[in-house]
């Protein structure tokens, strides 16, 4: 596999449209159904509610937003990558940036349908934790942890 030349970024408004759009395709082929909320509603939740409470990190190609990470020292609460792009090192970047930032353990929740997702996790030193779990979706969660060795 050929070396991506993937930047780093912090997350800025001026890449909230992109964002939001490679987010929601991504979800949607992850869980297969639509994004319940409007693309404005997204864009607002990204800006204002967000990355407010997370550290938003976006990783770039040629300008191109290919992947995103919400994280804080406890939880990675979004990691989504386009769709073009997954299985090629983005999210293992992202996910080892935020553990490199956690207080030495990190939670997350994923859909249990999204295998892709929880090969991902496991292979990256996540473990189950507890099965089930509310969202607005509607959809049976996973959570998965990870310590520090």
């Amino acid at each position: 596999m050929a070396y991506l030349n993937v930047d780093i970024v912090h997350y800025h408004p001026q890449f909230a449209e992109a964002t939001v759009k490679m987010w929601r395709d991504s979800k949607e082929k992850a869980i297969g159904q639509k994004e319940m909320h409007s693309f404005d509603r997204h864009v607002y939740f990204l800006d204002h509610i967000l990355s407010a409470h997370y550290k938003v990190e976006l990783a770039l190609i040629d300008e191109q937003i290919v992947g995103m990470v919400a994280y804080n020292a406890d939880e990675i609460n979004q990691l989504y990558i386009h769709i073009d792009y997954q299985g090629r090192g983005i999210g293992q970047r992202l996910l080892e940036r935020a553990k490199a930032e956690s207080n030495g353990k990190l939670t997350l929740r994923t859909f249990e349908q999204n295998k892709n997702a929880q090969r991902f996790y496991e292979k990256h030193g996540f473990s189950i934790i507890k099965r089930g779990g509310e969202n607005e979706e509607k959809l049976p969660d996973i959570t998965y942890e990870w310590k520090n060795k």
